[in-house]
């Protein structure tokens, strides 16, 4: 698929160009904002499939609760 199509002189290449798992979309892989670009079109898309974002999920913070005792150990 190196051969040039579209206007101008390269053309489009269709190796940047990848299908959605989500909605089945063809999209440049190198625009999408998700964060899986080769996988899925969007964020929206990434959420939908997954049930939350790989960026959702860098951020995210476990709270500690300490009003927890610490557990007692086994004997």
């Amino acid at each position: 698929m190196d051969t040039p199509i579209g206007p101008g002189p390269t053309g489009m290449n269709l190796n940047h160009i990848k299908v959605c798992a989500r909605c089945s979309l063809r999209y440049d892989w190198r625009k999408s904002p998700s964060s899986m670009k080769m996988t899925y079109c969007s964020s929206l898309c990434e959420r939908a499939d997954l049930g939350f974002t790989l960026e959702a999920l860098l951020r995210y913070e476990r709270v500690k609760d300490e009003s927890k005792e610490p557990a007692a150990p086994v004997v």
